[in-house]
């Protein structure tokens, strides 16, 4: 969601990339809803593992909660900025529309400090 997000409010030369630690063999169908709902077509996206370099150059690595300091080395554990927002694995539609809200407004937050 974040990505999706990003993509939608970053500057076009930005560069958005994303990963996960343990990524899914596919994107949560009820994400997928309410992405769909802000405009946001995510269901052609694969989840992917973030790797060392994804993150080597990134200026900030966004962690939703899952404890990227267990992945990333030590020069990158300034970058990480860790949101603590729930997963939506096993969430109600409408557990994930309050997820969906909050990644949005924090990026825009984000992006708004760069």
């Amino acid at each position: 969601m974040a990505e999706g997000f990003a993509k939608r409010y970053a500057p076009e030369d930005f560069e958005i990339l994303s990963g996960g630690t343990m990524p899914a063999k596919e994107v949560n169908p009820i994400v997928v809803t309410v992405m769909r709902e802000k405009g946001i077509d995510l269901s052609r996206n694969i989840p992917k593992a973030i790797t060392p370099a994804m993150v080597e150059g990134a200026v900030a690595i966004v962690a939703m909660g899952c404890g990227a300091e267990s992945f990333c080395p030590a020069p990158l554990l300034k970058k990480v900025i860790d949101w603590k927002i729930p997963s939506p694995k096993s969430k109600t539609i409408e557990e994930v529309r309050a997820i969906r809200d909050q990644i949005e407004e924090n990026v825009k937050r984000l992006l708004g400090k760069m």
